[in-house]
């Protein structure tokens, strides 16, 4: 009778594919037969787990096996199953799945010897008036381009790559392991199935040379810090022939003389003297839609206090909504007083009672009860 799938593997029912993988990768190196030679019980063992993870792995053999057990792969079953797993490409092929970069790296699908070239990164810095009104920006990268002199095909005009001798042109080659083999990547060929006799003179081969681009780049109104931009098959040339990759713009905001961003509104810090801000008063503020906007303070205005200006702060992005500015109020202190000057406030010292500064009074009563409380 065969052993539970889950109990050869030791996970529970409900473990994912992660844990699964695990607990293979962890028993396939212990019972691995050039870990133990000669060892009969370590190779039904290993034969065992490498069945179980098989059915396991796979989300419709494992449905089929939780409900069924193992009746689900008896009678030609849901293709056999595990009793598939002999076969010429099963054990290899998973064997590679787990242990695929201890042994230079994953499966690579060959595609005629094409690859898609690399994404590219480019950073891009611009100012908080951009970003308001946006823009139409020209840049130039440095990439790799397909090669007009053989048309991406890295071989030499008049001629074409050819199949590789070694691999048939699968781009793979099996070797012996035990009593099973493992499948590599072809060490002439380097996966794509083809290889090139007479390569292009102007590009070594390769299907693409280095060149740089103009490209346009469109800055959308409301663009946040951060924002990432791609543009679809700008990036660096495929090899041979193979699909380009992208381009990534990457956006930074430069920091503004008076205005800090958050989301769509803006904060601007305005300062005003004592007096003002005692007696009331109004000063005008620059927004970035080009005008100017008057605020007004009340008197007895206090530090920190905001004011709102509706729709003065940046674009919602793709939307018609504007965010806000609030302006933030910082009283400034007088300095460098001359005598007339100390003599007025000191003299407005004197006069001046508990109504004319209420929290700070209330402050320093609260204060002195709290104290009298503890002597007590």
């Amino acid at each position: 009778m065969k052993a539970d799938y889950y109990e050869t593997l030791g996970v529970a029912r409900g473990a994912d594919e992660k844990e699964l993988k695990s607990a293979f990768r962890k028993l396939a190196m212990q019972y691995h037969p050039d870990k133990n030679p000669g060892d009969e019980n370590a190779e039904h063992k290993f034969k065992e787990i490498g069945e179980a993870y098989e059915t396991l792995k796979d989300p419709n053999k494992r449905a089929a096996y939780d409900r069924f057990g193992h009746a689900a792969f008896e009678n030609g079953g849901m293709g056999g199953g595990g009793g598939g797993f002999g076969g010429a490409g099963g054990f290899a092929d998973i064997f590679e799945d787990i242990f695929g970069e201890m042994m230079g790296g994953g499966r690579q699908r060959r595609s005629g010897g094409r690859e898609r070239g690399a994404d590219l990164r480019y950073n891009m810095e611009i100012t908080l008036e951009e970003a308001y009104a946006g823009k139409t920006a020209q840049i130039r990268v440095p990439t790799s381009i397909t090669c007009d002199e053989c048309s991406g095909s890295g071989a030499k005009p008049g001629t074409s790559p050819v199949t590789c001798n070694t691999c048939g042109g699968s781009g793979r080659v099996r070797a012996a392991q035990g009593f099973f083999s493992i499948e590599r990547t072809c060490p002439t060929c380097h996966g794509r199935g083809q290889t090139i006799k007479d390569p292009c003179t102007k590009c070594s081969g390769q299907g693409r040379i280095t060149e740089e681009r103009s490209l346009s780049v469109n800055i959308p109104a409301g663009i946040e810090d951060g924002t990432r931009i791609r543009l679809t098959g700008e990036g660096e040339a495929g090899v041979r022939g193979g699909p380009s990759g992208d381009l990534y713009i990457f956006l930074s905001l430069k920091p503004h003389e008076f205005f800090q961003r958050d989301g769509s509104d803006l904060y601007c810090k305005v300062p005003i003297s004592m007096t003002t801000a005692a007696l009331g008063g109004q000063f005008e503020v620059a927004t970035l839609d080009g005008t100017q906007t008057r605020v007004k303070i009340p008197e007895g205005t206090q530090n920190a206090k905001q004011f709102r200006l509706k729709g003065k702060g940046m674009p919602v992005l793709r939307q018609p909504a504007m965010g806000d500015l609030y302006i933030q109020i910082a009283i400034e202190t007088p300095q460098n007083l001359n005598k007339r000057q100390r003599e007025l406030l000191e003299e407005f010292e004197r006069v001046s009672s508990q109504d004319n500064s209420p929290q700070s009074s209330g402050f320093f009563a609260r204060m002195k009860e709290f104290f009298e409380g503890l002597s007590e």
